[in-house]
């Protein structure tokens, strides 16, 4: 019986250690600097602490996943390449890259660490997943969040590598490492400098009818009511007026999160090898509800009892949720 790996964030030492002691089965997590795409103030691990986090994840029986999954610009591989020799040099138990030339150098250098293609790859076609396999030894690739489960099962009957899905967390509708959106306004890239959205460009405004409104750059994003549930401050989830339309929309994408905790016998049966729960940058009790939810449902499975899952939408963006592209697609 395929078991399917839990596979938790870990965005901080605390939040890692909290994950483990949670159940997760790996966690994962990066360095601070623009090596991984959660490259925020006050997150991510220096070497000496991802030194002690290994050694404490190991001896609980768990994995750990260094992400390299963001994109070198031209002639400044240095920093990635180093950080790929530290992780393996601290006993990390697998890659996530999506950069080829990071995947290139990985694989020639570390033979013996297993490395697995982040959903930044965008790798969603059993011809690129393939490629990556046959290429760069890729032993599992992370989907992105746009299949359907029929269309899971059809790519990973063509693919000679494990399978990954996200189960939990950002609904990612935006072609995962491609988007330019952040880029635009602030200069900072998602894909290369890890950063969407950096804080110091955010601000919040209240005006005196009650009402808040967010900013990016100087440019409005959003503007909502002192009870509505706003998301994060996106380009892509932030609500825009246009001609003809007397009220702001969501051009993009709504503010709601993935949950797909009623699917994952049907992901299982389908092949997936290993469940990936979204949030680095949230906080040690979202990490411990949601790993810990997850890891009784995974275990009821496991038995063969019914998945009972907590309520988690306390926990969702904007405090709504959605099974996405996975159940069914009413847009191409």
């Amino acid at each position: 019986m395929n078991t399917a790996e839990l596979i938790c964030p870990a965005g901080t030492p605390a939040a890692l250690r909290t994950a483990v002691d949670a159940g997760a089965d790996a966690v994962y997590c990066g360095f601070q600097d623009a090596t991984n795409a959660r490259n925020f103030p006050g997150l991510n691990f220096t070497p000496e602490e991802l030194r002690e986090s290994v050694a404490y994840a190991h001896a609980k029986g768990a994995k750990v996943l260094l992400t390299l999954n963001t994109y070198p610009p031209a002639g400044k591989v240095d920093l990635w390449r180093q950080a790929a020799d530290t992780g393996a040099r601290l006993g990390i138990d697998a890659f996530i890259v999506a950069d080829m030339g990071v995947a290139d150098y990985v694989a020639r250098s570390h033979r013996g660490i297993r490395l697995h293609l982040s959903v930044q790859a965008a790798a969603s076609s059993p011809e690129a997943i393939r490629y990556y396999c046959e290429h760069f030894g890729v032993k599992r690739v992370v989907l992105p969040r746009i299949l359907t489960i029929p269309e899971i099962r059809e790519v990973r009957k063509e693919v000679p590598c494990e399978i990954e899905t996200f189960i939990f967390g950002n609904h990612g509708l935006m072609v995962e490492g491609r988007c330019s959106l952040t880029n635009y306004l602030t200069g900072q890239s998602t894909n290369m400098d890890g950063v969407c959205s950096p804080a110091s460009d955010v601000e919040y405004t209240r005006h005196d009818d009650g009402s808040i409104s967010s900013q990016l750059a100087g440019f409005t994003i959003d503007c909502f009511g002192p009870d509505e549930k706003a998301g994060y401050p996106t380009i892509c989830k932030g609500r825009y007026t246009a001609p003809h339309r007397s009220e702001g929309y969501y051009a993009f994408e709504e503010p709601v999160s993935l949950n797909l905790s009623r699917l994952l016998p049907e992901l299982i049966d389908a092949g997936v090898n290993a469940f990936k729960i979204e949030g680095r940058q949230r906080s040690k009790s979202y990490v411990r509800e949601v790993v810990s939810a997850f890891r009784h449902a995974v275990d009821d499975i496991r038995a063969g009892r019914s998945a009972n899952v907590a309520d988690l939408v306390a926990l969702t963006e904007g405090q709504k949720q959605t099974q996405g592209a996975f159940e069914t697609k009413k847009w191409r």
